[in-house]
């Protein structure tokens, strides 16, 4: 018999393994945290399989998400990335990375980036209890204010919805539906 899963899961092995074993657990790594911010930027407008997929190229041409690399990239760096297949070849988000990883420099200075982003969550995961995919919202007020937050600190592509997924993805929320065997209740 075969676990059941949340609904947006399909029966791709490189999705079942994120969905069991990455989305909705609590991530405090600093680097994670942010390589997880860049990629549901990318993510924007597609679904998150084309991503997953990619995610390992990803790595590779982006440094492994080292942001003091990427707030290095100058104007060749960037073209490279815009002719590489591998990736999602958008100006903009390519830019957002690179924007991103100099705030995230400069948020660093003063404290952790996962003191950061956990602050809109009071530091810990909230669990939710849906029981369908139905009722799991896009946007809540706590992703709102991140966004808002973001977006005043010089961040891109970081509008509402992307920092929900961004909160599911790393745990700070905990959207796994009633039903699903990842679920502890």
């Amino acid at each position: 018999m075969s676990k059941k899963r949340c609904g947006w899961v399909s029966d791709d092995p490189l999705y079942i393994d994120y969905h069991d074993n990455e989305w909705g657990r609590p991530e405090y790594d600093d680097q994670k945290l942010f390589e997880m911010l860049c990629l549901e930027g990318a993510q924007a407008g597609l679904s998150w399989i084309t991503v997953l997929k990619k995610r390992e190229h990803y790595r590779k041409v982006f440094d492994n998400f080292d942001p003091k690399k990427i707030a290095q990239y100058d104007d060749k760096k960037r073209e490279e990335l815009l002719n590489d297949a591998g990736i999602i070849r958008n100006k903009l988000k390519v830019n957002a990375f690179i924007v991103n990883a100099q705030r995230y420099l400069d948020i660093t200075k003063e404290q952790s980036f996962s003191d950061y982003v956990w602050q809109f969550v009071d530091g810990k995961p909230v669990k939710n209890h849906w029981k369908s995919l139905k009722e799991v919202p896009v946007t809540t007020p706590e992703s709102d204010a991140m966004s808002k937050r973001l977006k005043k600190d010089g961040f891109k592509f970081i509008g509402s919805t992307i920092c929900y997924a961004f909160m599911q993805a790393t745990g700070m929320v905990d959207d796994h539906v009633k039903d699903c065997f990842i679920r502890e209740d």
